[in-house]
């Protein structure tokens, strides 16, 4: 099993902690690191061009996205997460590669050092398991065009 992950660097305090993350659960998983394919972007916004980018490769059977978005006072964070989210959706779509969500959508730098921080609650932890798990179903599913 091959996986992409696409982590953006904005907000790169929190965005290596998921990462960090995610790489632990495809460790564990018995994913090796020369079956990991990094791709780093400069913001949330970018994660889902370079998702498909990827995906239409057929290199990767999933594709593992992380960012890190914080609530500020204007509606920019609105306008990015949702793109981000439809434009991860999309891309899934589009190529039937699985793509996990771990782009965090905080009110704070402190929610989302929580849900950075190491261990079963990390969020790149948890769309790395999503990933796997996804693309074992899609493996055991077949591709549908028969």
């Amino acid at each position: 099993m091959r996986i992409a992950i696409v982590v953006a660097r904005f907000n790169d305090f929190i965005t290596e902690r998921l990462l960090e993350g995610a790489k632990a659960a495809l460790a564990e998983a018995g994913v090796t690191e020369d079956e990991v394919e990094l791709l780093r972007v400069p913001g949330a916004f970018e994660i889902p061009m370079a998702a498909q980018r990827v995906a239409e490769t057929g290199r990767v059977s999933a594709v593992v996205c992380l960012g890190c978005l914080i609530r500020g006072a204007t509606p920019h964070f609105e306008y990015i997460a949702s793109a981000c989210a439809q434009g991860i959706i999309a891309a899934s779509s589009m190529t039937g590669v699985p793509m996990s969500f771990g782009v965090l959508t905080t009110n704070s730098a402190e929610e989302a050092l929580e849900r950075a921080a190491p261990g079963p609650a990390n969020k790149g932890r948890e769309a790395a398991e999503a990933a796997i798990e996804m693309a074992t179903l899609f493996a055991r599913v077949g591709d549908g065009r028969s």
